[in-house]
């Protein structure tokens, strides 16, 4: 196995700037959560994280930052396509960077919405399709990055609290660096 943490294993700087509007110490899931950065600093804020990715190399890095970082968390093998979504199940669910085809998005963006709690919320940082002329990072289909609609058809009712769309400057690992254009988004459901 890479022993690489190709993202690093520092916190996405959105999720960084945002997680003292999370429940402090709810049940959360990061989705699509790859090498685990995400979940660990979560769960150093003494948060229950499950992550769900369908790469077992990146769920055994997961493991491995977790016990370097001295915290739980529970890494699943979950193909999105298949995933055990239950309703109100969730205190938060966390996406930074999953990208997926347009029909997976839809399903899941609409699964998320079920399985957040009244109350809870949804924080996702990810490449809008404005992105590629970065050439800074993510995917190079177009059908695998976002547009605001995709976020703000999907929750529709929920309180926006944050949404953004344009540039920043990322520097995550080797595979997110430099300036990027990016959708943020945090959102609460109603109670």
């Amino acid at each position: 196995m890479n022993e690489e943490y190709v993202y690093g294993t520092t916190p996405n700087a959105f999720l960084e700037t945002m997680v003292h509007r999370l429940h402090p110490q709810g049940h959360t899931l990061a989705i699509a959560e790859g090498e685990g950065r995400n979940a660990v600093f979560l769960a150093q804020q003494g948060m229950e994280v499950t992550t769900w990715d369908f790469a077992p190399a990146g769920l055994e890095k997961t493991r491995r930052l977790a016990a370097a970082r001295g915290v739980q968390v529970h890494p699943e093998l979950v193909d999105l396509n298949e995933a055990p979504w239950l309703e109100d199940r969730w205190d938060q669910i966390i996406c930074i960077f999953g990208h997926f085809d347009s029909e997976l998005r839809r399903k899941t963006l609409a699964a998320v919405r079920d399985a957040v709690k009244p109350g809870g919320y949804f924080l996702s940082e990810v490449y809008s399709v404005d992105q590629p002329p970065y050439g800074s990072g993510g995917p190079k289909e177009r059908d695998q990055l976002y547009r605001p609609e995709d976020f703000l058809q999907a929750f529709d009712g929920w309180k926006i609290l944050h949404l953004f769309m344009g540039e920043v400057v990322r520097h995550e690992g080797k595979l997110h660096h430099g300036l990027s254009h990016v959708i943020q988004i945090l959102a609460q459901k109603n109670v």
